[in-house]
């Protein structure tokens, strides 16, 4: 196995500082002022899904966030040709390519490689071929790790909704037991290992603590806590509870 980074690193999700603006379809709060807090918090990244109905992030917001990220920042977006024409306009430090279905509350599961193989390697050829790398947002299943790493992605980010929304103590161990399983099959593959969906306060830490594990991206739980306590003490209390000093 390769190990790329010897501390796990957060990177915070901000859409949802853009789901209350556009509730009301004004100008606050202004994601770009998140990112920067989210920063002074202590994120290691800024991670921002430009979804194909843009209900939330806006294409104005991820320029300005380009120019103004100081950490790196993370484009979750599908993998059409609208997206990756803007993803090669902006040039994040990476993409992350996710399943999207305009009637879902937020991404519901991870993305199917093997429905549409031939297409995903092209996709990822384009972005990486102008120096963006790719990670594809998957379930911990063996045979979407293996696709993965076919396609020559240098990422994969593993869905933890299965983990998050388990059922008592012994169904939640079984969940993690095959994200460790999953992350330890993407490191023999080569691929980067990060994780993200559904994980809050309350149950990071066994995430955080799988071995090869690279980064988390945590958005709702967080921007959550932000409208009781503010958005820094909110990044700084998930730093800590990651690393299981709460």
């Amino acid at each position: 196995m390769t190990y790329y980074l010897t501390v796990l690193t957060l990177g915070v999700n901000i859409d949802h500082t853009a789901t209350i603006r556009q509730a009301r379809r004004t100008v606050e709060p202004d994601p770009v002022a998140a990112a920067v807090l989210a920063e002074l918090g202590g994120a290691d990244g800024i991670t921002v899904h430009l979804r194909e109905d843009r209900r939330h992030i806006q294409d104005r917001d991820v320029r300005l966030l380009r120019q103004t990220v100081r950490t790196h920042l993370n484009l979750e977006m599908a993998p059409t040709e609208e997206m990756v024409g803007i993803a090669l306009e902006i040039k994040p430090d990476y993409v992350t390519l996710v399943p999207e279905r305009r009637e879902e509350v937020t991404t519901e599961g991870g993305l199917n490689l093997l429905g549409d193989f031939d297409r995903y390697c092209g996709v990822v050829e384009q972005l990486q071929g102008a120096g963006i790398p790719v990670s594809w947002f998957i379930d911990a299943d063996t045979e979407q790790i293996r696709a993965a790493a076919a396609t020559e992605a240098k990422f994969i980010e593993l869905h933890t909704g299965k983990y998050a929304e388990a059922h008592g103590e012994r169904e939640q161990q079984e969940e993690l037991e095959i994200l460790k399983q999953g992350t330890a099959q993407a490191l023999d593959l080569g691929l980067r290992v990060n994780a993200g969906h559904g994980l809050t306060y309350w149950n990071v830490y066994p995430v955080a603590c799988i071995e090869g594990m690279e980064e988390l991206n945590i958005g709702h739980t967080i921007i959550s806590r932000a409208v009781l306590v503010g958005l820094e003490r909110a990044v700084r209390e998930m730093k800590q509870a990651m690393f299981g000093k709460v």
